[in-house]
């Protein structure tokens, strides 16, 4: 019974806390979002985030599976896209930078969650959630967080997408983004595709990548994430004013996420339980950053 109120008492907290991250934002940025059904669109993409999230929960926790979670925060990306696009095409017709920026998170979710779909069902299992999926109240926390994830993220396409006021034309900042977007995409799914390919490879069972991308940064596929999100941030340098600003906290939150909390932090501490006495792994992990690539383009 203790460990109930406990989970219970945790999974309250973090629905309180996102709660009042969620509603904070929405109201801050709502400055030029159109209304549809007399409510803010910016609201109405909130709540379907955190919604479809939920919805999602039900049927995984009855059958104790994280199997298509990925798959539900990328269906949730690109169904908040078209949410946004509609609910702002009832005030004009979608600018093009609308439809670039749309058109790229699109990209962006699909191959994402597909590759973790795909790794899931190859591996079996995500570690992550094995003590979560044990209780429907413990495992309603990473679905709620994924919320979260969702909509700080994809804030920025939010705000740009329910604008009211016409959207200014395309300029240099856009380009400098998009160029952003590209490099960042390009680095995570090249990253991804290469640990993929080495642990195929029966010979690297038990060992820890450190070719290619690996060979630069520990975690290039989370530095290409990082900056997927900062190109999306700067296609609203154009056109965002006042608190609408407050949106380029989105890829601020991937970094922190990323780098502090649920990413880096837990992947380092395993490499450090299987490795930590190698002294191969300990050197590797001495002269590579974690983070931004160490190029060593001019080394003999």
């Amino acid at each position: 019974m203790s460990t109930t109120k406990t989970d219970l008492k945790r999974t309250t907290i973090v629905v309180i806390i996102v709660t009042l991250i969620v509603s904070l934002i929405s109201i801050s940025v709502d400055v030029n979002s159109v209304n549809i059904f007399g409510y803010s669109a910016i609201i109405v993409c909130a709540i379907s985030t955190i919604g479809i999230q939920l919805l999602a929960w039900i049927p995984a926790s009855i059958l104790k599976t994280e199997k298509f979670y990925d798959m539900t925060g990328g269906f949730t990306y690109i169904a908040i896209v078209f949410l946004s696009l509609w609910t702002g095409s009832q005030y004009e017709a979608p600018s093009v930078r609308e439809l670039i920026v749309s058109i790229l998170v699109v990209i962006w979710a699909i191959r994402l969650s597909s590759f973790l779909y795909l790794r899931i069902h190859r591996v079996g299992k995500d570690g992550r959630f094995d003590e979560l999926k044990k209780t429907p109240t413990r495992f309603l926390v990473p679905w709620i967080v994924q919320g979260l994830w969702v909509f700080l993220t994809m804030n920025v396409v939010i705000v740009i997408n329910t604008q009211s006021n016409s959207a200014p034309p395309l300029g240099i900042w856009d380009f400098v983004a998009l160029i952003i977007w590209v490099l960042g995409f390009s680095i995570e799914v090249i990253a991804d595709s290469q640990k993929t390919k080495f642990n195929m490879i029966a010979e690297n069972k038990g060992k820890w990548i450190q070719d290619g991308l690996w060979s630069m940064s520990r975690h290039p596929n989370y530095f290409g994430e990082i900056l997927v999100w900062t190109g999306i941030a700067f296609f609203g340098i154009s056109c965002f004013s006042g608190l609408e600003m407050i949106s380029w906290i989105s890829p601020i939150f991937v970094y922190l996420l990323l780098t502090k909390i649920s990413g880096i932090p837990i992947l380092d501490r395993r490499a450090l339980e299987k490795w930590g006495k190698n002294p191969d792994y300990l050197s590797y992990r001495d002269k590579t950053p974690q983070l931004i690539p160490k190029l060593s383009l001019f080394k003999r």
